[in-house]
């Protein structure tokens, strides 16, 4: 880890959706504000600035991470990944997104980057998941136009996908 002063800028590099980063920052400086003001990654999303409404969940090391608790120092070295590294290609959607598409898991947008992310995380560590499981990992965001059946169904539907499950989607 870093070591520097208050009021003293440090160089901070990482990877950012598989391209490295880097910028002068102050210590103070939240990895959120750095994605958004620095490295021009304004889809992370800030809402509530207190890692409650999950707007900010960025991948750190391929875990789910509220960027709006994380100082831009604690990235240094590591690897960070944003909604704009989720899609395969410009014109192309992963499975996830493709899934809230479909489903309608989605209206204004705002806190669709960090559910995306959340659950990107989460399908990596449980390609079979149950209801029950996606919605004690939906109680980490605050979504306040689609109500929350659509999203449960889109990660459900995703999860089918990943694991190569036709069948349950022709449903």
């Amino acid at each position: 880890m870093l070591r520097i002063a208050p009021g003293e800028r440090t160089l901070v590099t990482f990877e950012l959706d598989g391209r490295p980063v880097s910028g002068h920052v102050e210590p103070r400086m939240l990895l959120s504000d750095f994605l958004r003001q620095v490295a021009g990654a304004t889809g992370t999303h800030v809402g509530c600035e207190h890692g409650v409404c999950g707007c900010c969940t960025v991948l750190l090391d391929g875990a789910a991470s509220r960027s709006c608790l994380t100082l831009a120092v604690q990235a240094h070295g590591r690897s960070v990944g944003t909604v704009e590294g989720l899609a395969p290609g410009e014109q192309a959607l992963n499975a996830l997104q493709a899934a809230f598409r479909k489903h309608h898991a989605l209206q204004c947008g705002f806190c669709t980057p960090g559910i995306l992310m959340s659950f990107t995380d989460f399908l990596a560590r449980n390609p079979a998941p149950t209801e029950d499981q996606v919605r004690d990992t939906l109680s980490g965001h605050i979504c306040r136009c689609t109500g929350y059946a659509p999203i449960v169904a889109a990660v459900m539907e995703a999860a089918r996908t990943l694991r190569g499950d036709a069948t349950e989607n022709a449903a």
